[in-house]
């Protein structure tokens, strides 16, 4: 359920009457970006823009200049749509009189969308280099050809280096808590990923009856009889 925020003369029921047959909770303020300073937060701004598409084009403009967080969603009808453009700066638009059906996933990827937008980035440790948005990883400048999931598993644990995570824990983060595979699908991803790495493999240390993390090699550790090898002398690797 999305808190949205309307900016609207009328009840935002008026504004687009697919949301009273939503459970997301709706306010109302004046479509005057002053209305904000004391406006609670939200996850979606609602701009309506059905009537006055000039006055409704400069409010977002100001509106995306002034940091918004929450995700941007205009409100037009038919004959206004012609008029939306990247000038807006908006995230969606939608028509009046749109099912409830459509309103509620547009609200449901905008929220989903802007969650996703805080995260995406580069990660960088010791040598390993993740782009997040365009999910390609590289260990001393080599690019890596790892799956989705070994690339999952590896940005979750380059992401939180030097903290150690159970086997348990990486499931539930990494393949979401609805997988019903059991913790070994951790250990096999472990290994493909570690032969992936090669001389580099000793980054994803296993630590002893607890589970893996990823090791900063520029940082010492004074836990080292914790940390397995996970190249034995015999050469078999371990997971």
């Amino acid at each position: 359920m999305a808190m949205i925020l309307a900016l609207s003369s009328e009840e935002a029921s008026s504004v687009l009457p697919a949301l009273n047959l939503l459970g997301h909770r709706v306010r109302t303020i004046p479509a005057e970006p002053a209305s904000l300073v004391s406006a609670p937060e939200s996850d979606v701004v609602l701009i309506d823009a059905r009537t006055d598409l000039s006055s409704a084009k400069a409010l977002c403009r100001i509106l995306t200049t002034t940091g918004l967080s929450a995700a941007l969603l205009v409100v037009v009808t038919e004959s206004g749509m012609p008029a939306i453009n990247a000038e807006w700066g908006v995230d969606d638009v939608v028509l009046s009189n749109a099912g409830p059906g459509e309103v509620d996933a547009r609200i449901r990827l905008l929220t989903t969308r802007s969650s996703d937008d805080d995260g995406p980035g580069m990660i960088s440790a010791s040598g390993v280099t993740i782009d997040e948005s365009s999910y390609q990883a590289k260990a001393n400048g080599r690019a890596l050809d790892l799956t989705f999931k070994e690339f999952e598993l590896l940005r979750f644990l380059a992401g939180h280096p030097q903290r150690v995570f159970t086997r348990e824990q990486l499931l539930s983060e990494v393949w979401g808590y609805d997988y019903f595979g059991g913790t070994r699908t951790v250990d096999v991803h472990v290994r493909r990923l570690r032969a992936k790495l090669g001389d580099m493999e000793s980054l994803i240390g296993t630590v002893r009856n607890v589970g893996y993390r990823f090791t900063v090699t520029d940082v010492a550790d004074n836990n080292t009889a914790l940390i397995e090898s996970d190249t034995p002398a015999s050469g078999h690797k371990g997971a």
